[in-house]
């Protein structure tokens, strides 16, 4: 099946949606077809890329803070009613972090887990009751690799992934009799701004890219793989270059990844 007969028709929910993975995604998605709902803090960024989409018609704009869990449910009803009903709801939004444990403040840790793992458990939560009354709906969670294996410098961005691989797994097992659908993609190093906008042990911006991170995917490459798996119903899809074999060592010979995470040079 092409992503045309997949998409064509499909009302899909994305977060962080305004630059980066999610902002491809979108226009990929409505070049194959998809009505999509654009959500972000930043409801310029939003319209921007709403306009760079193929048919701005198929585009609605959400603002939406991940860490204001109190606007939630009023959040996805207005996108609900917005779309129409929702086929697909894609949770990208999030935040990274650099900094080694010992130098990285618990607020930070805390302020990583409150958006991408308690924001998202709690868009979650509001919008499965719908899937469940429709008896159809797929959620499409982009963690990363580190939601599989951990780095250093990144202790809190690994814990919160983590913690959505446990979550989704959960979730997946409870609702498949609802026909309810679970996707975690699964990004290496893609070229974002990820890094630049990751928060370091004081809870200020890096600011800086980090070189992986650099001579990563391009967004529109890592959103091509993304829709694919979407459509084939992968339960877990890795995306990346030669980083992806750190999934395969954490599976097989996990020793062997453990000494070179102690060695590997990271930023």
């Amino acid at each position: 099946m092409s992503l045309k007969e997949y998409y064509s028709g499909k009302k899909v929910w994305i977060t962080g949606a305004s630059s980066g993975i999610g902002a491809a995604l979108s226009r990929k998605l409505v070049e194959a077809g998809a009505e999509v709902l654009l959500s972000a803090r930043n409801e310029e960024k939003l319209k921007e890329v709403a306009q760079s989409c193929q048919d701005p018609s198929k585009v609605h704009v959400l603002s939406l803070d991940l860490s204001q869990m109190e606007s939630h449910s009023e959040k996805t009803k207005t996108a609900i009613e917005l779309l129409g009903h929702i086929d697909i709801m894609v949770h990208n939004g999030g935040i990274s972090q650099r900094s080694l444990v010992k130098d990285t403040d618990l607020e930070v840790d805390r302020r990583v887990m409150e958006i991408d793992y308690f924001g998202t458990v709690s868009l979650t939560k509001n919008l499965l009751p719908h899937f469940i009354e429709r008896k159809t709906g797929s959620f499409a969670v982009v963690t990363s690799l580190m939601g599989i294996f951990s780095s250093p410098m990144r202790s809190g961005y690994c814990g919160a992934k983590h913690a959505l691989h446990g979550f989704f797994d959960a979730l997946r097992a409870e609702h498949f009799e609802d026909n309810i659908r679970v996707h975690l993609l699964c990004p290496g190093f893609i070229h974002t701004d990820i890094s630049k906008n990751a928060l370091t042990g004081d809870g200020n911006q890096q600011g800086s890219m980090d070189e992986a991170t650099g001579q990563g995917l391009s967004p529109e490459k890592c959103a091509e793989k993304m829709a694919k798996a979407i459509a084939k119903n992968k339960a877990q899809t890795l995306i990346g270059r030669k980083e992806i074999l750190g999934a395969y060592l954490h599976r097989f010979a996990p020793g062997i990844l453990r000494r070179m995470m102690r060695k590997v040079k990271v930023t």
